[in-house]
């Protein structure tokens, strides 16, 4: 259509329109397309102007969803538009075929309801003759170009449109009638009757779109390339697969495992009821589809089986005199241990077979239980595995999940075994003494069968229910006490007791193993921080009185930890030495200080050997009467068995105070209070029966005990001095407290045997009998 041939309309165009709302997107002049239409209003109007000059008006709605009709929803500019054809629908609505001729605004709205009308104003395009439109017409049709080029959507037709239009507004028109631009910006084009203003608005359209396009491009590319690896790589490996066929090899993973599993069984030779399970179980697999949850499961437990050491270990053949040096370096005293293990070397030496054994290490924390099982396994040359069991309440960590189970796996023993890959390894089953029971079962109870050795020859786990062969497996347990410890479990082992240490001892130890250790965890170097021998005493005094060493090796951590920050400061110069003053400076005031080793300064006052799960300790008994009616009070925390021990050393004492010259009134007159410090810690236990007498009996009389004296020993209701336990520890403690001499009972006198020379040197033993012999001693 040429533009000459449009004049004459526009001088025939009628001064009052009736208007359409649009609810899509603005429609341009010098168009011809069709819009359909559905109210029947709309229908109505279309009616009316075909009986008339066929001339509507179209304006866009300000919101797309108001579907209310009224002058007031509607942008004021609008276009003119000649209806030349139309169609009736099926569903009652029309197909109208128009021509778009012109812009137009709104001067006065005459009717603002349905039909709605108003008088108009036409737009005429200004500024379109320039050079500057011209270049932008260049631009407009070039930058178009390029985007149909690479859109499908363009279509011939369209590209035709563009070039074919003579005028520059209409080809700015059209182009935003056919780029995907919000509705908003479209209106503003419409409104724009600068045409030099709307081509450059047009311009930053096209702009946008083509960086879009670039976008989409770049995206269509990685499609296209990943879907063409994903294609390559299907089609080589049918093509492998192919080739795999035809040289008779595995095709699959499910084809691959089976052979690795066929392989490993093959070779394993197992025997009667073993192997017809375990071929079941392969059969089983090679038939079971891959995606099937079962097949896991087979797989897991077929995989469970041939990584375990199902064959005999060969006869170790020991290098005796090596093993005893490596006990030797990693370890400072624990000669029991050391013994029954080179005992055990020799069993093993001689009968060349590798069978295992059951021992149970029992002693307070800090004293080297764990770390004495890694030594055992190097000396031995056998593979190390430990694991805890303190608070465990599932005997199925013991024996394993059964395979019914989601996420079933074999217990404990079972996964060391795996993990170490031999028969005869060295496990350590630390905090024996902490089982837990609850309703999911007694682990206690699943452990007898672990560590008998009479069962453990045929042990099933539930996951793997075969019978295994775990008698070859040195079993090394670790506990603080037996006392929670089930007999049935205890009298399968063989228990060795590690004491605490003795200052001296600590001292060796920390010398030849902790400072190295912790100067070298710290970045320091062995000639940087300098300790004497006094020194070192001094922390084993003041700052680590327990039976262990870790609160020795933390004292030292914390002092190479604030000279490291000092080197950094450069506020010190090496090599360090470390005296008393630097001493306290880096550990601070002494935790245990020489007051609290009480004496007995008053009559009633005597000093007992007791032990607990942190090693020996002593007890300062404390007894004193007030004018009162007849009473005996008891303070201290004690336990039942302990009231029971004083409730007879009270009967005792009364029985005999008349030997003694002790009004026989007295203890009618006097309320006997009692104590045992300190008040917050919880004591039980008979051992302290005649320290206990002794104390009431040194009240009654009035005498002292003798300075540097304790004494341990349960009390019989007649006088009979009966043995207690521990006796190891308790000497190890009245060393450390520089005592002297030291009762016991005459029936714990083997076991002064055990303890070493070092520890009883300087120490007077006397072993009693009775209480007759104690009261001897006493004053």
């Amino acid at each position: 259509m040429n533009h000459k041939d449009i004049l004459p309309a526009d001088q025939v165009l009628p001064n009052k329109l009736y208007i359409i709302p649009l609810y899509g997107k603005p429609i341009f002049p010098g168009i011809f397309t069709p819009v359909m239409l559905g109210s029947q209003e709309d229908v109505n109007l279309v009616e009316r102007s075909l009986k008339g000059d066929s001339f509507l008006g179209l304006l866009l709605t300000k919101d797309e969803d108001n579907e209310t009709q009224s002058a007031d929803d509607l942008y004021r500019i609008g276009t003119v538009v000649k209806v030349v054809k139309k169609i009736n629908l099926p569903d009652g609505g029309i197909n109208i075929f128009i021509s778009t001729l012109k812009r137009f605004k709104i001067k006065k709205v005459l009717s603002k309801q349905y039909p709605i009308s108003a008088a108009v104003d036409y737009l005429d395009d200004i500024n379109y003759e320039s050079n500057e439109v011209k270049a932008l017409t260049r631009s407009l049709l070039s930058e178009m170009k390029l985007i149909s080029e690479n859109n499908p959507l363009f279509s011939e037709e369209m590209r035709l449109n563009m070039v074919n239009i003579d005028h520059p507004g209409k080809i700015a028109d059209f182009i935003t009638s056919i780029l995907n631009i919000d509705r908003e910006e479209q209106q503003k084009v419409l409104e724009m009757t600068d045409v030099k203003k709307r081509m450059e608005h047009v311009l930053l359209f096209i702009k946008k779109e083509q960086e879009l396009l670039r976008i989409q491009k770049k995206i269509q590319k990685q499609i296209n390339e990943k879907i063409t690896t994903s294609q390559r790589e299907y089609f080589l490996k049918e093509q492998l697969k192919a080739i795999k066929k035809e040289l008779g090899m595995d095709v699959d993973a499910k084809s691959t495992e089976y052979r690795r599993f066929k392989e490993i069984i093959e070779k394993l030779n197992f025997e009667g009821d073993i192997k017809e399970q375990i071929e079941n179980e392969l059969q089983k697999f090679s038939l079971m589809d891959p995606n099937s949850s079962e097949f896991i499961v087979t797989r897991n437990y077929l995989d469970t089986i041939t990584s375990l050491p199902w064959n005999d270990p060969p006869a170790g053949d020991f290098d005796f005199k090596k093993a005893q040096r490596i006990l030797e370096a990693d370890h400072y005293g624990l000669e029991d241990v050391k013994e029954r293990i080179l005992e055990y070397l020799a069993v093993r030496k001689i009968k060349r077979d590798s069978k295992g054994s059951i021992i149970c290490l029992v002693g307070p924390p800090g004293v080297g239980k764990t770390s004495v099982g890694k030594s055992i396994a190097s000396a031995l040359n056998k593979k190390f595995f430990r694991f805890s069991v303190g608070g465990m309440r599932d005997e199925a960590e013991i024996k394993g999940h059964r395979r019914t189970y989601v996420g079933a796996m074999p217990g404990k023993i079972i996964q060391g075994l795996k993990y170490v890959k031999s028969k005869a390894p060295v496990f350590m089953i630390d905090e024996i003494d902490k089982l837990g029971a609850s309703y999911q079962g007694d682990p206690s109870s699943a452990l007898l069968e672990v560590l008998d050795p009479e069962q453990n020859v045929a042990f099933r786990d539930h996951y793997l229910d075969l019978p295994f062969d775990i008698s070859t497996i040195l079993f090394i347990t670790t506990a603080n006490t037996t006392d929670t410890i089930p007999r049935p479990l205890l009298d399968r082992m063989e228990v060795i007791r590690l004491s605490g240490y003795i200052d001296q001892e600590k001292v060796i130890i920390a010398k030849k193993y902790l400072i190295p250790k912790s100067l070298e965890k710290h970045g320091l170097k062995k000639d940087q921080v300098i300790y004497n021998k006094a020194i070192l005493f001094k922390i084993a005094e003041d700052y680590a009185r327990e039976a262990g060493m870790r609160n020795f090796e933390k004292a030292l951590d914390k002092i190479h930890r604030k000279i490291a920050r000092k080197s950094i400061l450069a506020a010190i110069e090496f090599p360090v030495t470390i005296n008393e003053e630097s001493l306290y400076e880096y550990l601070g005031q002494p935790i245990f200080k020489e007051e609290e080793l009480q004496k007995n300064l008053i009559p009633g006052m005597v000093t007992g050997l007791a032990w607990t799960q942190m090693g020996g300790a002593t007890l300062t008994i404390e007894a004193i009467a007030n004018p009162g009616k007849e009473d005996f009070r008891l303070t201290g925390q004690m336990g039942e068995v302990m009231q029971e021990s004083a409730n007879i050393a009270y009967s005792y004492v009364r029985h005999i105070a008349g030997r003694f010259n002790v009004p026989a009134d007295y203890f009618k007159k006097n309320l006997i209070h009692l104590h045992i410090p300190a008040g917050a810690t919880p004591k039980d236990g008979p051992s302290a029966g005649i320290t206990m007498a002794s104390a009431l009996l040194s009240l009654v009389t009035g005498k002292k005990v003798r300075a540097s004296l304790a004494m341990t020993g349960e009390l019989s209701l007649v006088g009979t001095v009966l043995p207690i336990g521990g006796l190891k520890e308790k000497v190890i403690v009245a060393r450390r407290h520089k005592i002297k001499h030291i009762i016991i009972p005459a029936q714990n006198k083997k076991d002064l045997e055990e303890i070493p020379d070092n520890i009883k040197k300087g120490i007077s033993f006397h072993p009693v009998d009775t209480m007759d012999q104690v009261v001897e001693l006493l004053f």
